[in-house]
């Protein structure tokens, strides 16, 4: 088994290739107070500010803000 740190990236082992996240359209919404949220991998807490995201399969988890604000966009409703 590799064992690989969150910030190094590993070697010349993997096949590495460019992913684009496909255009899924999610329901979020910012975090007033501190919250827990039971996942599908155990307890994680969103902090007011972060963003709780339901996902395409109901599945409901938290996100830094600075991470959702790099990788979603607002959707205008029509």
């Amino acid at each position: 088994m590799t064992r690989i740190v969150e910030d190094e990236v590993p070697g010349d082992d993997h096949d590495w290739r460019y992913y684009r996240k496909r255009p899924v359209v999610i329901q979020a919404a910012k975090v007033r107070q501190r919250v827990e949220v039971e996942t599908r991998e155990g307890t994680v807490v969103a902090e007011p500010g972060d963003y709780l995201l339901i996902g395409v399969e109901g599945e409901v988890y938290p996100c830094d803000a600075d991470i959702f604000e790099k990788t979603y966009d607002r959707v205008v409703e029509t």
